[in-house]
């Protein structure tokens, strides 16, 4: 096998076409620059260099062999210059999933100051239901992912990230059932708007109701937070929807929060990551802004 130093030397050599001017750029002695010549000549069976009076040059086949030797060491420059650009975060790429409501709400911000620490870091972004973003996290598509919890899989590790704190909202329309305390039977006989079926915070809303022996069917369905509040202030029914997202609409009286006998527990967003992978540079950088 070729000793990857003996090409080192046989470039230096070719440029300098003098053993002695390469031993001294390499700080080798000279007769080391010659063993390792005499080496890849002996290996590859062909002549690379003519000896001259004055120094050495390249033969046709040392011509050939050059061209490949110098573009190889070209290459591998490149790689360990990427390399120095990925540990020093100035290249890179972020791969990271969530649900459109948690990308607008929790993880933009977050994400906007790592772009603006780390401008060369490319981001990309996968949306989806928490069960959609887990399985593409596990099946290596993305680095990590923010998302609704609890989640029990033994090959994801989650740390909590926040506490969400749900709600029912509604518009003007039905004002003044929020001056009052509902029960869960009088919510339950409103007309609901809840997100559509298979997201995290639907099925945990059906559950509650569940637990409590009522059998919910939504009015309206919908795909994002933002339609929710939307379709609340326009007075189409009650929306269940996580209060962090909905603080400037109920501090400007655009909507109004229920109050209902028995309080909805907390729930958590966590961030995942896979128990069985490192993660890239970019990640690791980004998951330190995360949990700071």
């Amino acid at each position: 096998m070729m000793n990857l130093e003996w090409y080192r030397i046989f470039l230096h050599t070719a440029k300098c076409r003098n053993l002695t001017k390469a031993a001294q750029e390499l700080h080798i002695t000279q007769p080391s620059v010659s063993y390792a010549i005499k080496q890849i000549e002996e290996t590859v069976g062909l002549k690379l260099f003519h000896r001259l009076s004055k120094g050495v040059e390249l033969t046709e086949e040392g011509r050939t062999l050059f061209d490949y030797v110098e573009q190889s060491f070209a290459l591998l420059q490149s790689g360990q210059k990427h390399l120095q650009n990925l540990k020093q975060l100035h290249q890179g790429e972020l791969r990271i999933g969530a649900s459109d409501s948690l990308i607008k709400h929790l993880l933009l911000p977050q994400l906007n100051s790592f772009h603006q620490q780390y401008p060369g870091i490319r981001i990309r972004l996968s949306h989806g239901k928490t069960n959609e973003i887990t399985k593409r996290l596990k099946e290596g598509e993305i680095d990590c992912a923010i998302v609704h919890m609890p989640i029990e899989d033994p090959e994801l590790s989650i740390h909590t990230l926040a506490v969400l704190e749900d709600c029912f909202v509604v518009g003007d329309a039905f004002q003044e059932l929020a001056e009052r305390k509902l029960t869960t039977k009088e919510l339950a006989g409103l007309p609901l708007i809840f997100l559509s079926p298979g997201s995290s915070t639907r099925v945990f809303i059906e559950k509650w109701f569940a637990a409590k022996g009522f059998d919910v069917n939504p009015d309206i369905e919908l795909g994002n937070i933002d339609l929710l509040s939307e379709f609340a202030r326009l007075g189409y029914g009650v929306a269940f929807i996580s209060k962090s997202f909905v603080l400037e609409e109920l501090r400007s009286g655009i909507l109004f929060e229920l109050t209902i006998d028995e309080p909805l527990p907390p729930r958590s967003i966590g961030l995942a990551v896979r128990r069985d992978m490192k993660l890239s540079l970019a990640a690791e950088g980004f998951v330190e802004i995360l949990q700071s």
